[in-house]
């Protein structure tokens, strides 16, 4: 760096555009090197600095060409020369570095103003979203030092919209063969179903592949978390969940928009993500008459599911008990999907959910990729016959 160009003169600057609070144009940038500089900046240190700066302060810094890689579907920042990449075949060091990690902080803190969000020493993590990068934009969470040890640590998910249908999930080797006839099945019985899985499997894909292949004529309201639904069908309501503000009200949650949908004439209520008490709301509108509804949870398997469930229902006021009933009674199927390590996203099992007079209720596989037609099948069978003859 040049004697003139010093690392205090790009600070100062940065704290006198931060001052202003008006986007950092390249004029406001350019006017700003001047006043903090004296006006000895030649010609190449003006224009070295006003790149630098602008790689910085405008978009994602050194992280927004990654963001346009239309392969990317994560960036994450664990340190100033540890950015890694996920293009679909798991994490990869990029090329990409930081200064130093006071750079990565600026960052960091700079993006969570961006969100609306607070990020400092007394909100030391972050949880957002920012637009832009395609319809649905990119979710940001930030966790500051000393808080994550290693330094600030910074992850970026783009948003992009589920749109695939089961055509082309059964084209691309996601969904088997027979799995698909099941899956027509499913959403032709108006059967009710989770969809499982861990974080990047699929879980979202797969279920816009199913409400892609409901009846045109039926209304469908999805709630959401983070907006990442678009089925290719006619008449999709979404609601959104909104975060609160910097002063900390505004804050709009799924369980908020879960009892809204039910006042809004669906004829099928799907959660995107069942994270919280909203799961409550959820079985509750499938027991009173709409049928044909669907969500995603997190879970490693379907034999998990009622116990994430109970967990999740406790947070809403339903003992474990309660919870067991209502499962039985308005969930039927449970799909589960899974990321192999080299990125690939396929449906590994179809369970069907039965009631057991120990355990409460238990899922029993119907179909699985390693032996196709299980136990659950015959179970899987009935409830298409007694839906069938309805």
């Amino acid at each position: 760096m040049s004697t003139v160009l010093t690392t205090d003169l790009l600070d100062r600057v940065r704290e006198r555009l931060a001052g202003d609070r008006a986007e950092p144009t390249p004029a406001r940038v350019a006017a700003a090197l001047r006043a903090e500089s004296g006006g000895v900046l030649g010609d190449s240190d003006l224009l070295t600095a006003l790149r630098h700066l602008q790689t910085e302060l405008t978009g994602a810094g050194p992280l927004e060409a990654l963001l346009a890689e239309p392969a990317v579907t994560d960036v994450l920042v664990t340190a100033p020369d540890r950015v890694w990449v996920d293009r679909g075949a798991g994490l990869q060091l990029a090329s990409v570095t930081f200064p130093d990690e006071a750079s990565v902080r600026r960052l960091a803190q700079r993006l969570a103003l961006f969100a609306g969000r607070r990020l400092d020493d007394a909100q030391p993590w972050v949880d957002g979203r920012l637009p832009g990068h395609g319809e649905f934009g990119v979710r940001l969470h930030a966790v500051l030092a000393p808080v994550a040890q290693g330094g600030t640590c910074l992850s970026l998910r783009i948003l992009r919209p589920a749109t695939q249908g089961l055509d082309a999930l059964l084209a691309g080797g996601g969904v088997h063969p027979d799995a698909y006839r099941l899956l027509r099945r499913i959403v032709t019985a108006r059967l009710a179903f989770l969809v499982v899985g861990g974080t990047g499997a699929g879980k979202t894909t797969l279920l816009a592949a199913m409400l892609g292949a409901v009846d045109p004529a039926e209304r469908i309201v999805c709630v959401e978390d983070a907006a990442e639904l678009a089925p290719t069908h006619p008449h999709v309501v979404r609601l959104v969940a909104r975060p609160p503000n910097v002063e900390g009200v505004g804050e709009v949650t799924v369980r908020d928009l879960v009892r809204q949908a039910l006042r809004m004439r669906p004829d099928r209520i799907v959660v995107g993500e069942v994270r919280g008490g909203e799961v409550v709301d959820l079985l509750t509108a499938l027991n009173t008459g709409h049928d044909g509804g669907a969500g995603t949870v997190h879970a490693n398997s379907p034999d998990e599911v009622p116990a994430r469930l109970e967990a999740l229902a406790a947070l809403g006021g339903l003992d474990r008990a309660a919870l067991h009933s209502q499962l039985a009674a308005a969930v039927q199927v449970i799909l589960h999907v899974d990321r192999a390590p080299d990125g690939t996203r396929r449906l590994v099992e179809i369970g069907v959910v039965e009631r057991d007079p120990v355990a409460g209720v238990v899922v029993v596989p119907a179909w699985t990729v390693a032996h196709g037609p299980d136990a659950g099948t015959s179970q899987l069978d009935r409830i298409f016959r007694r839906r069938d003859s309805r």
